[in-house]
């Protein structure tokens, strides 16, 4: 078990070239991993069915303590992605297939691999972890809604269904995951070191699926949905920074709202896009997984170098010069 650990901790770490590393397989290899589509959402269920494992009421327990922090991250969340997204599809021409996508990834909740980003950055982990919670708790309704409110307009969004959709792929693994930390929590607690080797195999054959479907449309309009792809998260992450900071939050709080907001759920996005709208609608969301976790990694290793007597001096210093 020592050696499962030990190999499931080194896939943790090294989660973002592995997926960049089957996104590329999924490409050159499309034959190969097409055959994983069916799969897509019972992998998405075996993640769920992972963090309902993991998931604990003292991770509720922070939006009693401080329900303004969460309600502010969560309100981030669902407010400046789908926003952000409604206007790069506004602003940049694509097919009504990629606004969708692009739209979707926007809608959804924040995803797991925000905790682990905003850890590296010394941020507020139990914050970051209470608005990935909620979130997700609330996705089944939100999501749906945002999605047939600011998606409609180019493919058309049975809001209901999305629904169903979502509590079969989040509500119900969750629940189950939650059940066996109390039936089973001797076998549970023996499961958790191989945790993370579930939830990175998961992602990493969702996304080859997603690009093997898709590979001679991202040959031809790759570059555009990964520049649409970049500047979507780069804004949330920015956005998400600046919104905490005016909300008069301490460093270690903003980097976990920004980190929560730039950082989606996209295998629940490639996931609904494959059911509900069309292969290529998915797109957005697997290169958004790639992308997220990469410039993840690089903003949380700016975030490490913030702390509030730092930040504190350096904007306090403008005002003494005057």
């Amino acid at each position: 078990m020592r050696a499962i650990a030990l190999v499931s901790a080194f896939f943790g770490r090294t989660f973002a070239l592995w997926v960049i590393a089957f996104a590329v397989l999924g490409f050159v290899l499309p034959d190969v991993f097409r055959t994983l589509v069916p799969y897509i959402v019972p992998l998405l269920g075996m993640i769920m069915f992972g963090m309902g494992l993991t998931i604990s009421l003292k991770d509720f327990r922070e939006v009693v303590r401080r329900p303004k922090d969460v309600a502010i991250g969560v309100g981030a969340q669902f407010l400046i992605m789908p926003l952000v997204a409604v206007a790069l599809t506004s602003i940049i021409p694509m097919s009504p297939e990629v606004a969708a996508g692009v739209i979707l990834v926007g809608c959804c909740p924040g995803g797991t691999a925000s905790n682990v980003m905003t850890y590296l950055c010394r941020g507020d982990v139990a914050l970051s972890v209470a608005c990935t919670s909620v979130t997700t708790l609330v996705a089944p309704i939100v999501t749906p809604f945002l999605v047939w409110l600011f998606a409609s307009q180019y493919l058309p969004v049975d809001a209901v269904s999305m629904f169903i959709s979502i509590v079969k792929m989040i509500l119900l693994p969750l629940g189950l995951g939650f059940a066996m930390q109390k039936l089973a929590p001797t076998l549970v607690r023996a499961a958790l070191p191989a945790l993370p080797l579930v939830s990175v195999t998961g992602i990493v054959l969702i996304i080859a699926a997603v690009v093997a479907v898709n590979q001679e449309k991202i040959a031809t309009t790759g570059l555009l949905i990964f520049a649409v792809v970049a500047l979507h998260n780069g804004i949330g992450l920015a956005l998400g920074y600046w919104l905490a900071r005016m909300s008069g939050m301490p460093v270690a709080k903003r980097k976990a709202i920004s980190i929560e907001v730039g950082m989606q759920n996209s295998g629940l996005g490639a996931a609904l896009a494959s059911a509900h709208f069309s292969p290529l609608a998915a797109v957005p969301s697997a290169i958004f997984s790639v992308w997220h976790n990469i410039a993840g990694a690089i903003v949380a290793n700016f975030y490490s170098k913030l702390d509030d007597g730092r930040t504190l001096r350096s904007e306090m210093a403008p005002a003494r010069s005057n």
